[in-house]
């Protein structure tokens, strides 16, 4: 058995951070039924969608974070749809939901109306700011809750907004997970359900604690230093020539990062001890950081005329940390990976046969793959939910539909 079979899940969660618990939560064994209205779709169907027919089954985003579920639609604007959400709650572990604090006091949910509905349920919120204070009700992304933690202050390049790109959205995830399994236990001790907050801000600003004790303990204002690091000199991308080796796309930078002064006299070595990198300011990371621009000159002239894989083989084989730089998009295939069993494969019944990666964990009672299906698509489990677990008849199904309050499409146009 997995970890979590026997779990039920109610997930009203979208986007990125709340889909990541729950495509978790499922893959290791709950039962988890993502709820969305075909008013106001999770979001994430539209972000990156490849257009074609039903575009919103095509994200690759929404596919990453929905592995595993099983999805109905309900209007929860309808007291019919009210009502089904309260039955799935009487017979749920979880429900999980990363909505603005308002939303579900506005849908008529709050902790007091869930706690008389299900005693042991538990209730897992996830809002930007938090369920009370005077940024409660503004409005939380990952792109402001970074800024507000000041996460962005220290990412990217001069020329470039300061954007992460939501690196806060799967870290808080991961948070919830952590706070669900203590949840869980609580409850096994106690008998009763818990609420569980965790604010997308709050984990941010865990992630960005390095500014506060750099500033505390020695008055360092850490800002942004683009390809370089606090430890590493020279830790630089290099420009060399394309890889020949087969691929999609041709590879054609290296990362490198010298740590030590042996690292940095291996590589002078390496490079056949040129006359400039033997000055003796270079043989210890103090000395190289006070001509970081000398060096990455001479490196960027170096490196230009090597090949990409060749080189970055020969580094590592000359115990230097290097690695070349790779699209996201063409990470497969890759040796590595392959050779560990780190995807897998399943038939979309929008988008086709599919590559997903596993969980970054395992469990030795399990050596494969933890996820059991691809993403659901919109209303996929309407009938099965609805009529085969609620009993709810074929007449009243289709009232439900011809109000809208259940469907398998957006109800609004899309061009």
């Amino acid at each position: 058995p997995l970890p979590f079979e026997g779990l039920r899940v109610v997930d009203l969660t979208a986007f990125w951070a709340g889909p990541v618990v729950t495509a978790t939560l499922a893959a290791m064994g709950a039962d988890v039924v993502k709820v969305e209205s075909i008013q106001r779709p999770d979001g994430m169907r539209f972000a990156g969608a490849v257009p074609g027919e039903r575009m919103w089954e095509r994200s690759s985003v929404y596919h990453g974070a929905n592995q595993s579920k099983r999805a109905i639609t309900l209007d929860l604007d309808s007291e019919e749809g009210k009502a089904i959400l309260r039955r799935l709650l009487e017979g749920a572990d979880l429900v999980v939901e990363n909505f603005s604090a308002r939303v579900m006091e506005n849908f008529g949910f709050n902790w007091e109306v869930l706690r008389e509905i299900n005693p042991r349920l538990i209730s897992v919120r996830m809002p930007a700011w938090g369920l009370d204070g005077p940024w409660r009700d503004r409005t939380g992304f990952a792109p402001n809750v970074e800024q507000a933690s000041g996460l962005a202050w220290i990412t990217g390049y001069e020329d470039l907004p300061m954007i992460p790109r939501g690196v806060c959205d799967p870290v808080g995830g991961m948070h919830t997970i952590v706070a669900i399994v203590m949840a869980l236990e609580e409850r096994d001790r106690t008998g009763q359900g818990v609420l569980v907050e965790v604010p997308l801000v709050e984990l941010a600003l865990n992630v960005a604690a390095e500014q506060v004790l750099e500033w505390s303990a020695y008055g360092e204002l850490l800002g942004r230093l683009e390809n370089r690091g606090p430890t590493a000199c020279p830790q630089v991308v290099l420009t060399c020539q394309p890889s020949t080796s087969e691929s999609r796309y041709e590879r054609n930078q290296i990362a490198l990062a010298v740590e030590t002064d042996a690292e940095w006299a291996a590589l002078v070595e390496w490079m056949g001890a040129p006359g400039w990198a033997l000055d003796p300011a270079f043989a210890t990371q103090s000395g190289r950081r006070e001509q970081e621009d000398l060096i990455e000159e001479k490196l960027a002239t170096f490196f230009a005329s090597r090949e990409c894989d060749d080189t970055v083989n020969a580094l590592l084989a000359a115990g230097i940390p290097a690695a070349p730089l790779v699209n996201a998009h063409f990470i497969s295939p890759n040796p590595q990976l392959e050779a560990r069993g780190f995807f897998q494969d399943f038939e979309h019944p929008v988008a086709g046969p599919m590559r997903y990666p596993d969980l970054p964990f395992r469990f030795s009672s399990r050596p494969e793959g933890l996820h059991h299906g691809p993403p659901p698509v919109m209303g996929e489990h309407n009938d099965a939910i609805l009529a085969g677990e609620l009993g709810l008849s074929p007449d009243e199904l289709e009232s439900l539909r011809k109000k809208k309050v259940i469907g398998d499409r957006p109800s609004f146009e899309i061009g």
